[in-house]
């Protein structure tokens, strides 16, 4: 048996012979399709989108990930594309800093920086893993059959596809959920939490902009991201963050007093697509920044077709899987961005799952659903804490008294307080079992990842 800090592929047993459907060709399922590709694992995915709009703003990664990436041969790539964090400030309305949180300890702590990357370029370095014929847009799910013998999804020109696993990584407002939760609940097996209606106490304009003039924006040079957050008496929060090609990634948070859901009478379609996210630009595009910058400076520069306003909601599901059906990212546990941990959540979740099917001894219903209980187990209490997390970090960014306190807090927060902040963030660094593992360069121990130890059973694969 070769050394825990390698894997050898080609002493490695073969992987599962089931087909498996992914639905969704966001972050999470493009993840999930590259891994299945580097195994060897049979599989398609559908997508409701007819063609990939490059919408969103930043995406961080850090040594929670970015193992995994080098796993794939892709981390320098996505370094090469984005700016290094090392410190971040916040400000007030009259500019005066209130706080100041500093990134720059990862490097030692955990083996590597964390890093600003633009949402559509990450995209298109993962999309480029995964053939072209592998995804097929334009395929909305309207349902799908599951039995003993396999699943089947319908899409909606009434085509159908067949296999042995069907992956729900198709967003918040999942249609794999929503129909696992129907039949479920037709049962009488669906427990009651998962009933409730996706929660938002938040919505967001984000954009990114084109590359940026360095005679007005002259703070943009540099490796490092400038990252500037604005925390308001207002009801809103605006943040910037600097990528490569002297790009802006934006975003606004407007804070609303009570909690939303798409199924509340307040919630209406009109106040989303294009115009309503005109008309929250032009609500807000005065709103300063230091250097004599408006968030409007940062609007007038984005394209219109590549600013979006989305509900931020909040909600972790109890039940991430039934018979031959699992979810993964959003359409299990959505976030606040506030931490960055939604699609960070979702690569290693794909991570896990790709991890545990590719050792699928066989299609057999009970093989498969040991499968899905050793991903959930896995991955769900990691999922608690990303989103306490992300609900802590929101506290800082909100604007009610508690919130200023909190702020006033952890402004004169003891370093090994923040140090463990951090931690909680960037102990868990997983790494797929299948391909060689990258040695952990970090002062601090990695967290224990169950996956890989399932992995290590099997000495010809270690």
């Amino acid at each position: 048996m070769s050394s825990p800090s390698m894997t050898s592929p080609s002493t490695a047993p073969p992987p599962t012979k089931a087909k498996v459907l992914i639905v969704g060709a966001g972050i999470g399922g493009l993840v999930l399709a590259a891994l299945l590709e580097k195994a060897g694992i049979e599989y398609n995915v559908y997508e409701r989108a007819k063609e990939v709009i490059p919408l969103g703003s930043a995406i961080s990664l850090g040594p929670n990930v970015l193992y995994f990436f080098e796993q794939l041969g892709v981390a320098d790539e996505i370094k090469a594309n984005s700016k290094i964090i090392m410190e971040a400030f916040h400000y007030d309305d009259d500019l005066k800093e209130i706080g100041h949180h500093v990134y720059s300890y990862h490097k030692d702590r955990y083996g590597d920086y964390s890093y600003i990357i633009a949402r559509p370029i990450l995209y298109d370095i993962i999309a480029r893993l995964v053939p072209k014929e592998k995804i097929q847009f334009g395929a909305k799910v309207l349902s799908f059959l599951q039995n003993k013998e396999g699943v089947m999804i319908r899409t909606w020109d009434n085509q159908t596809h067949h296999g042995d696993i069907l992956v729900g990584a198709d967003g918040a407002y999942s249609a794999v959920r929503q129909s696992l939760y129907q039949q479920l609940e037709e049962k009488g097996q669906l427990p009651a939490s998962d009933k409730e209606m996706l929660p938002f106490t938040n919505v967001c304009l984000v954009g990114t902009t084109e590359p940026l003039d360095l005679e007005k924006f002259k703070f943009l040079g540099g490796e490092e991201s400038y990252f500037i957050g604005v925390i308001s008496e207002k009801p809103y929060t605006w943040v910037v963050f600097s990528t490569t090609d002297n790009r802006i990634c934006w975003m606004v948070v407007e804070h609303l007093n009570k909690n939303n859901s798409k199924g509340n009478d307040s919630f209406r379609n009109s106040e989303w697509g294009p115009e309503a996210a005109e008309a929250m630009c032009n609500e807000v595009r005065d709103f300063p920044f230091p250097h004599g910058i408006t968030i409007g400076d940062y609007i007038d520069r984005t394209p219109k077709e590549l600013i979006s306003k989305v509900m931020l909601e909040e909600k972790l599901f109890e039940t991430w899987h039934d018979g031959r059906t699992v979810l993964l990212g959003d359409a299990c546990h959505k976030m606040h961005p506030a931490a960055g941990l939604g699609a960070v959540s979702a690569i290693q979740d794909a991570i896990v799952l790709a991890s545990r099917l590719y050792e699928l001894p066989s299609t057999k219903l009970e093989d498969v659903d040991k499968v899905f209980k050793e991903y959930r187990a896995e991955r769900y209490p990691l999922a608690i804490k990303s989103y306490e997390s992300s609900k802590n970090m929101a506290k800082l960014i909100a604007n009610s008294w508690v919130n200023i306190l909190v702020r006033k807090i952890t402004k004169y927060m003891p370093l090994f307080l923040w140090l463990k902040v951090l931690d909680a963030l960037m102990a868990y660094r997983p790494q797929v079992t299948f391909l060689p593992l990258i040695p952990d360069r970090g002062t601090m121990k990695p967290a224990k990842q169950t996956s890989l130890e399932l992995a290590k059973k099997f000495p010809q694969s270690i």
